[in-house]
């Protein structure tokens, strides 16, 4: 009887104690930044709880001075890991492509390193090919005095005062952390928790606008990819097959050179789009520069448009000077071709560079494209070659005469009516 009577005395005192447990556990929980005491009687009039990697940012700022003292904590960072943090501002004020144009604190926290991390300012920019965006010790385009950083437990934290202009408002900060190669940052994972760790943030008011997500620039770099792809890489191979090969099927004259014409016309004026799209995508990504592949698209469009503007030029196909034009006409649309196949790769380097390795699956398909066409030209290389060969030699054509033309038939204009 006595267990019977104590039994709901020890589950109501179990019960209390899971609720007091819960409670407790809510609350530690829901610790936020507010709750935080920084050590030296440091204080900070406004933080915030940053929505991704486990970060927090402190701050106190004159408006009227520019004067920005921060301490930005970011949580998770093991004393076993070779890692770096990194908090920074984009003076751009572009809060797409946020990382690269940071003027950034960086933070590098060894393995073992029992003492203070190293810390450095570092003007973040990219590289514009494969080769990552660099976090290289250097000055950034804002004074700043106080840098030092801190262990605490499983925080790195870094602080600075920072003088940005007087009567700033907003700004867009960027914070990051990754691997570390000895003493030498490495790339940061690609995941969303990652990409999204940017966002524009009121100084005074402390309210924040969620940066503007990356996939939307991913969408713009895709179509711009596929314009490319689809007309310079593609299109433009195909025009050229068509006007080398069709040409020496009598019943395909004159149909292949409409065909020509209009696969070629066609290629540019999407390739003119798929061009124009990269200038605005690199006028609205300032501090992202991959200058191989923006020269190469200039040339690209350049002698496509000489290609245009040439046959405006075109001599009769019995004038003396005709032999000249074709000779530029083939270097001319050969090179471009050639040109736009090895800037289309470098394109996919950029993206890769950009977003990992999603891209790839592009790229292969692409090489297919390419391997697939290459083929079929080398086919009927070949196979021309055998029926102008078969045909000189029912005509009684000595091989050496081919009327300036290509695989022993007239060029490619000589057909039109």
């Amino acid at each position: 009887m006595v267990f019977i009577i104590k039994l709901p005395m020890m589950m109501r005192l179990v019960l209390a104690l899971c609720v007091v447990s819960s409670v407790m556990f809510t609350y530690s929980s829901a610790q936020t930044c507010s709750s935080y005491s920084f050590s030296a009687n440091r204080n900070f009039s406004t933080c915030r709880d940053l929505p991704h990697q486990s970060a927090f940012l402190h701050w106190s700022y004159d408006q009227s001075s520019g004067k920005l003292e921060i301490a930005y904590r970011h949580g998770g960072i093991s004393s076993t890991a070779n890692r770096w943090v990194a908090w920074g501002i984009n003076p751009n004020n572009n809060d797409v492509t946020a990382m690269p144009g940071t003027q950034a604190l960086v933070a590098l926290s060894e393995s073992g390193d029992t003492g203070v991390p190293t810390v450095y300012t570092s003007p973040i920019r990219s590289s514009g090919d494969v080769s990552e965006t660099q976090l290289v010790q250097g000055d950034i385009s804002y004074n700043v005095t106080g840098l030092s950083a801190a262990r605490v437990n499983d925080e790195v934290i870094i602080f600075a005062t920072v003088m940005l202009p007087s009567g700033t408002e907003s700004v867009v900060h960027v914070w990051q952390e990754g691997p570390l190669a000895g003493s030498t940052p490495q790339r940061h994972e690609l995941s969303t928790e990652h990409t999204d760790s940017k966002e524009t943030l009121d100084l005074v008011s402390g309210v924040t606008q969620a940066a503007a997500s990356g996939d939307a620039l991913r969408r713009k770099r895709n179509v711009h990819g596929v314009l490319n792809a689809v007309s310079w890489g593609t299109m433009l191979p195909i025009g050229a097959i068509i006007a080398r090969y069709l040409k020496v099927f009598k019943s395909a004259d004159p149909a292949w050179f409409y065909l020509h014409v209009i696969c070629q016309t066609s290629a540019y004026i999407v390739g003119v789009g798929g061009w124009a799209y990269g200038l605005k995508l690199g006028h609205d990504s300032v501090a992202v520069q991959y200058d191989t592949h923006r020269a190469l698209g200039i040339t690209i469009f350049c002698l496509a448009t000489l290609q245009v503007f040439a046959l405006f030029l075109r001599p009769n196909k019995d004038h003396k000077y005709r032999i000249f034009w074709n000779f530029y006409h083939y270097l001319v649309g050969y090179a471009t071709i050639i040109i736009s196949i090895v800037n289309i790769f470098k394109g996919f380097d950029a993206l890769e560079n950009s977003y990992g390795d999603r891209y790839e699956n592009w790229k292969d398909a692409y090489i297919g494209v390419i391997a697939g066409l290459g083929g079929i030209a080398l086919l009927l290389e070949v196979y021309t070659w055998i029926i102008v060969l078969k045909r000189k030699k029912s005509e009684g054509i000595p091989n050496g005469v081919n009327n300036n033309g290509v695989n022993g038939v007239n060029d490619g204009f000589e057909s039109k009516p």
